[in-house]
Formats: C-alpha cells, structure tokens, sequence
C-alpha cells in the first residue's frame, strides 16, 4: 500500500511538472462496464482532475479556485488516490452531509456557490441516471473535498482576510489539520460535528445566527419585482409600489391592491420600521433601493456580519464596552449580558470613527477640548482670519508650545497657514465645550475618545453620523457611573456627584479597566427581530468580493 501510495504521488507530480502551461480539462465522461470496476478508474480520474488543477492555475473544472491544491494532494495521497465520498456507485451518507451543508451554505454566513453548489448539484442529479461514470464521481469527489476544507477554515477564520483589529492569533489551518478533520467527519459519517466545531462559541454569532434563521423562515421562496429608481407620483408606479409591497407581505395581500394615499403609505412605513429606516411612508431613493434588494443581497449582508465574528477570539473579557458605528449604539456587556445602553454619535463619512480595540482607563470631568489641527485648518483658521472674535464665540484660547495661554489679538493670523501654525486651540471647560461634561480616555492612535456633547439634541435624529471622528454618548453619566461602581471608596460615588454639581475639573482613574471594541456590523439580532443598518463608510462593499 505504501508502494502505491508513492507511486501514485510521483505520478501526480510528474504530471505536474511535465506540462508548463494550461491543462485540457479532463474526461467528463468516462463509463465503466462493470461496477466493480468503478474505484479504480475513479482513481485514476481523480489524479488527472488534480493534475489539471495544477496546471490550470488552481482552478477547478467549474472555474472556482481550489481552496488549497497542496491540501487536496496530500488528502488524495493519504487515501491511496481513492475517494473519499463515495464507494462503487454509491455516495456515503457523509457525502449527503456535506452536499446538504453546502446547498444551506447562508445559514452559516456563506454563499453557496463559493463552495460549488451549482456544480455539485448537476453531478449529483446525472449520476442519477449514470451510475457508471468514472469521471462524474471523480469530479464530484474533489469539489466535495474542496468544499469541505473551505468551509471548516472559513466558519473558523472567515472568508475575508485578517485585518488590523483581528483579534485571533492564527488565520489558517494546516493541510494536516485539514486531512485530520476530514478523516473525522468519515469515521462520524456527518460533516456536522467538525464543522460545527469551527464556529465561533459568541453569544453574538449565535443571535445573529438565529436572526438569520428567522429571515430566511419569513422570506424563503419569495421573490419581488424591481421598482424604477425614483418615486413618481402616478397611478401606474403607485400600482407597481403596492404590489412590490404586497410580494414581500408589508401590503394587505388579499384582493387588488389598495394604492389610495394613506393604505399605501402606512404598507411603506411597515416596510421602512422592519429595515430601520424613518417611518415616513415616503418611497424616497433609500427605500427604493431596499426595496429592489432580493432575500439573497439582505441574507449576504447579515452573511458579511457573520464572518466580522469570526474575527473576534474564542471568547470576549467577563465585561466589556462595544460601540457598534452603523447602529450607533454603545453597549456594555457583562457576563453575556447586555447592562447599559446609549445612543451615540460616530464620525461623518469623511472623518470616520476609526475600528479599534483597546481599554478604557480614565475619565475626565470638565475637560479641555485641544481642537485637531484637521479640525483647525480645514474650518477654524478661515473664520478666525475672517473675524478673530469667532475666537471667543466659540470659546477657543490659544496656547503656545511652553503652554503659555497667548492674546488672539496678538497674533498676525494672515500669516498662519497649515505648514506654520506654533500654536493650540483649546476650547475651555464647561457647558459649552464641545466635549460637553465628560470624557472617557482609552490609548489609541487615532486620538479619539468617547465623550459627552454640548449639543445633545443630535440624539435625536435616525442617522447620527455627525462627528469628526470622537464617539459622542448620551449616557454618558450612567456609564461613568458603571466604571465607578466597584471601586473600594464608598464614597467615590458621592464625590463624582459632587464634582459634577461644583464643576470640577477632575480626572477620575479606574482600577477595573473596561476593554472596548469599536466595530462596524451592518446586521444584527434586536429584540428577537432581524435588524439591518445602513452601509454608512461602505464596508460591506469592500468584502463583497470575498463572497463571490
């Protein structure tokens, strides 16, 4: 057997390396008189489908790249060249199991399609009428394996690749890990202990599992017309409106629909409050384009939120802060728990809320707020040589480098520019400050932090992408609260109400340091619904190809 296996692999290599350029592809048809006969050509088919992958630039025959050709090598090399997934004619029962994990692919995240499913789906159904075929088992064989080996390092790692805020040391497994776990899902005879063993164990990736569930309970089967792109006033769209609302069930589906004003306009406000849009029964531009988004496109979304999981670690700290910037919501979490909440505010488009990990140390009341020099050149500079009153309307000093407070009146301001400016705007302390009565210090690069706002109206509104980067937060004054609660001063809490009713300037550090995450999820389970959030810094956009 280990002659075979040697000579089995040399003769693969040989293939390899005897041809330097693009392979034909292999028999697609290969017919064997006697069922018996069947295993051995099998092998022989899957040896020519592996040498056409090598030099076919990894490609498989229905063009999708293998995963990994060294790990299918050494797979077919431990097994002799044989199969794996089925025996003379008949597929195992963890074959089926792997057939079913890939036609179910979404549940978990996943596209279909990235793991063969279109392919695998035409093999199986010829060989219903072509039990014979050589080369139909060998094909389904080796996109089988290859599927397999994707899916359990995706479920892992994720489909996208490692970024900066990856918090899991490793990113792949081994080709021996590999072919380990594909000999287990054989002796299980199911693929569903192994893969299941690869997800992540987040009580989040769970929900938004099951919000993913629930969807696809509500929204299977169904399928909607496109609209036009922009809202007109007239009969005929009003008629195409309420039966793309009647195809998803937000319009009354008995009958003919209704397109009076109000009917119709209560149906758009149901379709608007499910996907967390303003309620305001207006087919404007952005409901338009959610409605012409299929069960598929919402399904792929909730999928890219899935694998921004798996980028977490196995397990998250017993407490911890996480700013979610699309759903502009904080939340702290302690054991699984959700124990505060608040609304926040996040940076604008062009001056985003950067993602980061890093631990809150700190907070302090009534501070200075030391203005950006984004900040400064881009739109202060302009109105300060303009009116150098706009100084003190909006309460700036100026600071020079030994810290020395400097008269505005001064200073030549005609001869600052971005490449001379020796100075610091410091917006003073109180109620007006932008940075209103708190603010919360954890170290990161990007100089942000999350603070209270002398203007907290903006809470109000539905998008709160409105900051030039810092996270704004509502509850501010439960939080610091929170950060305080165990501290061994029984009277820690007193003072801190004590200093905020005097306005006191103090800074207030913590022993019990509180890991924070700021992220970007574009879905999630709430309150036992699906909840999907606007796209606000496109980041869906920029994993959609890894998806493909």
């Amino acid at each position: 057997m280990k002659n075979f296996r040697a000579a089995w692999m040399l003769a693969l290599m040989a293939g390899v390396m005897a041809c330097g350029g693009r392979k034909e592809r292999p028999k697609q048809q290969e017919i064997v008189k006697d069922i018996r006969q069947l295993n051995e050509v099998v092998r022989e088919q899957i040896a020519e489908r592996l040498d056409y992958t090598s030099g076919s630039g990894e490609l498989l025959e229905d063009s999708v790249r293998a995963f990994r050709l060294s790990a299918l090598q050494f797979a077919y090399g431990q097994n002799n060249g044989a199969a794996w997934w089925s025996d003379n004619g008949l597929i195992h029962p963890v074959g089926d199991s792997m057939l079913g994990w890939v036609e179910n692919a979404d549940s978990y995240g996943l596209v279909p399609n990235s793991y063969h499913a279109a392919t695998l789906r035409s093999v199986r159904e010829q060989l219903r009428s072509s039990q014979k075929d050589a080369a139909l088992w060998a094909k389904l064989d080796v996109l089988l394996t290859d599927a397999f080996f994707k899916m359990a390092t995706h479920l892992r790692y994720g489909a996208a690749p490692r970024d900066s805020i990856t918090l899991r040391a490793d990113s792949t497994f081994s080709d021996t890990l590999l072919v380990g776990f594909l000999r287990e899902a054989m002796q299980a005879r199911t693929v569903g202990e192994v893969l299941h063993r690869q997800e992540p164990t987040l009580k989040s990736y769970a929900d938004l599992k099951e919000g993913i569930r629930l969807f696809k309970e509500q929204y299977t089967g169904r399928h909607w017309d496109t609209l036009p792109s922009t809202y007109a006033d007239t009969p005929a769209f009003r008629r195409q409106l309420a039966i793309r609302l009647m195809q998803s069930g937000h319009h009354d589906t008995t009958g003919i629909p209704e397109t009076d004003t109000i009917t119709l306009r209560n149906a758009v406000k149901a379709f608007q409050r499910e996907f967390n849009m303003y309620p305001d029964g207006v087919a404007g531009k952005r409901t338009i384009q959610a409605l012409n988004k299929q069960p598929e496109d919402w399904l792929l979304q909730a999928g890219l939120n899935l694998d921004r999981w798996r980028k977490f670690p196995d397990s998250l700290p017993k407490r911890y802060l996480l700013v979610n910037i699309p759903s502009f919501l904080l939340r702290v979490v302690e054991d699984d728990t959700t124990v505060l909440e608040s609304r926040v505010i996040v940076g604008n488009p062009r001056t985003r809320t950067p993602l980061l990990n890093s631990v809150m140390t700190n907070f302090v009341l009534y501070p200075y707020w030391r203005v950006p020099y984004s900040i400064v050149f881009k739109e202060m500079l302009p109105q300060i040589k303009k009116n150098v009153g706009y100084l003190a309307e909006k309460n700036l000093e100026v600071v020079d480098h030994k810290g020395n407070v400097v008269s505005p009146d001064t200073i030549q301001w005609q001869r600052l520019n971005r490449n001379y400016f020796p100075y610091v705007l410091r917006q003073m302390d109180g109620l007006d400050n932008s940075l209103g009565i708190m603010k919360f210090n954890f170290a990161n690069r990007f100089s942000v932090y999350l603070h209270d706002t002398n203007n907290r109206t903006l809470f109000a509104n539905l998008n709160r992408a409105l900051s030039h980067g810092c996270v704004r937060v509502q509850q501010w004054d439960s939080l610091a609260m929170f950060l305080i609660r165990d501290d061994p001063r029984p009277a820690i809490r007193d003072s801190v109400r004590t200093w905020l009713v005097m306005e006191e300037k103090k800074m207030f550090a913590f022993s019990n340091r509180l890991p924070i995450y700021i992220r970007y999820f574009t879905a999630e389970l709430r309150n036992g619904k699906m909840q999907f959030y606007e796209d606000i810094y496109g980041e869906d956009r920029t994993l959609l190809p890894y998806f493909h």
